[in-house]
């Protein structure tokens, strides 16, 4: 069994054939995906294909790419609808200052909210944040001071020293097919010494195909490649990654429990 704890299935590239890449992860023992909501406009529709799927679950949220463009996305708009059964996170928020594709300002004001929703909703945050750990860390420091909350760094490519602050925080990692490229050294030592009871795995599909799959678009039955590439590099029994992995998914997202065999 395997959990794909970051994927997209309703972006262009999966969606027209979403049944077919469905199937095909399921074949490859794919047991759960998380369907990200990036944009208000696609709640909706990842909603839809959590509501229609038994092993695929879904977040609502605002990309950091976005946050311009959702000023009214607001806690209690996220909470409303983190109520949903199916919903089972809020995100992906934070901070991107790699792009920089909207207001510091307005990305760091939208990621507060998306914490807040996610301490009064009880589910996880799923955290994207890119040349930006420094205000990604004191957000969280900052927020976690008014109360609880956990949460998933996703598809990580960070330091190893926010790597560290992030495990001290409580979060969870999640590392997707970047793990497996030539040029990531430097992720790849961090990856062999974050504890197993800790990490996710994901494809961030249908962006960051793994090797052996580079310049394809990603799909769900590829979190298998990088795990097998994962217990190679740490050093883990197969079997025993696959089963940990999933079972943190669970933990983390505690509300696929009541739907989950």
């Amino acid at each position: 069994m395997l959990a794909d704890s970051h994927c997209h299935l309703n972006y262009k590239g999966l969606v027209e054939e979403q049944q077919a890449v469905l199937a095909r992860a399921r074949a490859r023992g794919v047991t759960a995906m998380l369907n990200i909501a990036t944009r208000e406009s696609e709640w909706d529709d990842v909603l839809a294909t959590a509501e229609r799927e038994p092993d695929v679950w879904a977040t609502v949220g605002i990309h950091p790419h976005e946050a311009d463009q959702h000023p009214h996305v607001d806690t209690q708009r996220l909470v409303a609808r983190a109520a949903h059964p199916r919903v089972v996170g809020v995100g992906e928020s934070g901070l991107d200052y790699y792009y920089d594709h909207s207001d510091r300002a307005r990305q760091q004001a939208s990621f507060r909210a998306h914490i807040a929703a996610a301490r009064e909703a009880g589910v996880p945050i799923v955290v994207h944040t890119r040349d930006a750990e420094e205000d990604t860390a004191a957000i969280l420091r900052d927020e976690l001071g008014k109360g609880a909350f956990t949460g998933v760094i996703h598809c990580f490519t960070g330091t190893g020293a926010f790597a560290d602050v992030a495990l001290d925080l409580g979060f969870y990692i999640s590392l997707s097919g970047i793990v497996t490229f030539k040029s990531a050294r430097d992720l790849q030592e961090t990856a062999k010494r974050l504890p197993l009871e800790r990490l996710l795995i994901e494809t961030d599909a249908p962006f960051l195909a793994p090797v052996p799959h580079r310049g394809k678009p990603g799909e769900p039955a590829f979190v298998a490649d990088t795990a097998s590439f994962l217990a190679m590099l740490r050093g883990d029994d197969l079997e025993q990654l696959h089963e940990v992995t999933t079972r943190n998914f669970h933990a983390l997202f505690s509300k696929t429990a009541a739907t989950h065999g």
